[in-house]
């Protein structure tokens, strides 16, 4: 039987949640875990294939990773209206029935990796393109109407990330998503799937 080699493997079904969780992975301390060994894959299905098959895609590794993780969004899954947290328990169940047991886990981001995005920091402006600019990044998509007054979060993160990106003439890409989870504070995002995603990696990896 082959030895367990590493920590965890994540499966994620893009480049852009590939690179963000890299660089999250990258600032331990600030995750409140110790440093872990990772191995992250991209499945090529994207949102259905995690939600459908990643059973079947992690079965081969319960021999060589403590634990599994896998992440997707909702929005496009093909489960669009279905309750995060049964979606979740689905793909736990089969998880555990393919070799997991109780060693894998799931987040699902509702409705998409933009929603980690937006938060207070000055970083975030930096990131996108919008330091030093008047409006700044808030006040101008709450003129666009892409944000309304007294909500936390836009309700189309998405669209509110490719609208500013265009207004600065910046290209989207996965280093931009590298760039926020290297830099943005841990503790500014308020997102209910990265508080589960965080408690996950301090359950398994607590420093």
């Amino acid at each position: 039987m082959p030895m367990i080699q590493d920590d965890l493997v994540i499966l994620v079904p893009d480049n852009n949640l590939e690179h963000g969780i890299s660089s999250l992975l990258r600032r331990p301390q600030a995750m409140g875990i110790h440093s872990i060994t990772c191995k992250i894959y991209i499945h090529m299905h994207r949102d259905p294939g995690c939600l459908r098959e990643s059973h079947n895609f992690l079965r081969p590794f319960p021999q060589s990773f403590r634990y599994a993780l896998v992440l997707f969004d909702r929005h496009g899954c093909g489960r669009d209206d279905s309750p995060v947290g049964c979606l979740e328990e689905e793909v736990r169940s089969r998880l555990s029935r393919c070799g997991w047991n109780d060693r894998a886990d799931v987040v699902i981001l509702d409705p998409e990796l933009e929603s980690w995005v937006w938060s207070d920091s000055p970083k975030v402006n930096e990131c996108l393109g919008w330091s030093g600019r008047n409006p700044g990044l808030q006040a101008w998509l709450r003129q666009e109407g892409l944000w309304q007054s007294g909500e936390i979060k836009p309700k189309d993160p998405k669209t509110c990330l490719e609208k500013a990106l265009q207004q600065v003439s910046k290209p989207r890409s996965s280093g931009i998503y590298a760039q926020l989870g290297a830099s943005v504070g841990i503790e500014r995002c308020t997102d209910p799937a990265f508080a589960r995603f965080k408690t996950i990696l301090q359950r398994w990896f607590s420093s």
